[in-house]
């Protein structure tokens, strides 16, 4: 690993998390509060992210009398020793290429497709005033909360901290209650249709194997997921 310390580099924290959190509203229609609030959670752990990857770090700060009993040798104030579950499993090499870095990057990926593609059968659904059930809304009520939480697991992997650990759970519990304020508005303004789509498309996790040809059907439901 390399001995050279890279913190302090705030330019990189302010760089790093405008170009992610620019990059996810890209694929957002930001017209409510709702819109919003996800995108501020988001950005809100993305920012806390980049500030202990490049700024300051924390976690290593705290911890650093546990890790160097633990991990006698490394040095933790590099930046390549900052991916702390790479290092903990013994990948001593190069990190990028360790699993944890690799899965993270197939998550991040993924979560972006997943946001971009949500984003555009939402859009077209609420220009024609119909209900969203196509592509990944066949699969889930609320893809795009998904997606940022696939983001977040993803960069977790490849960067943990004790802030976005803890961050973590609080920004899925958000994500549910804008979920759910978001189904409450949709059953007043669209009634049936909308509860037969919920019926068919489960909220958050896909039904694996079985198809939601009947939440297809249905015209007049909501504009938002």
């Amino acid at each position: 690993m390399s001995d050279t310390p890279a913190y302090g580099l705030w330019s990189l924290v302010i760089i790093n998390s405008v170009v992610f959190i620019v990059f996810a509203a890209s694929f957002i229609k930001l017209e409510t509060k709702q819109d919003w609030r996800s995108l501020g959670a988001f950005s809100a752990f993305i920012v806390a992210l980049f500030t202990e990857m490049y700024g300051f770090p924390l976690t290593i700060y705290l911890l650093s009398g546990w890790l160097g009993r633990e991990f006698p040798g490394v040095d933790f104030w590099s930046h390549d020793a900052g991916h702390l579950l790479e290092t903990m499993f013994g990948w001593r090499l190069e990190p990028h290429f360790g699993p944890f870095h690799l899965a993270s990057n197939i998550l991040i990926i993924a979560g972006f497709w997943l946001l971009a593609s949500s984003w555009h059968v939402l859009y077209a659904a609420q220009r024609d005033h119909r209900l969203a059930t196509i592509g990944p809304y066949a699969r889930v009520r609320h893809p795009q909360y998904d997606a940022f939480v696939v983001i977040m697991f993803g960069f977790l992997l490849q960067w943990p901290t004790l802030v976005t650990l803890a961050m973590f759970p609080v920004l899925v519990w958000i994500y549910v209650r804008l979920a759910k304020r978001e189904e409450e508005a949709s059953r007043v303004e669209f009634g049936t249709a909308w509860d037969a789509y919920a019926r068919a498309v489960p909220r958050f996790i896909p039904r694996l194997g079985r198809g939601t040809k009947a939440a297809g059907s249905h015209r007049g439901g909501t504009v938002r997921d």
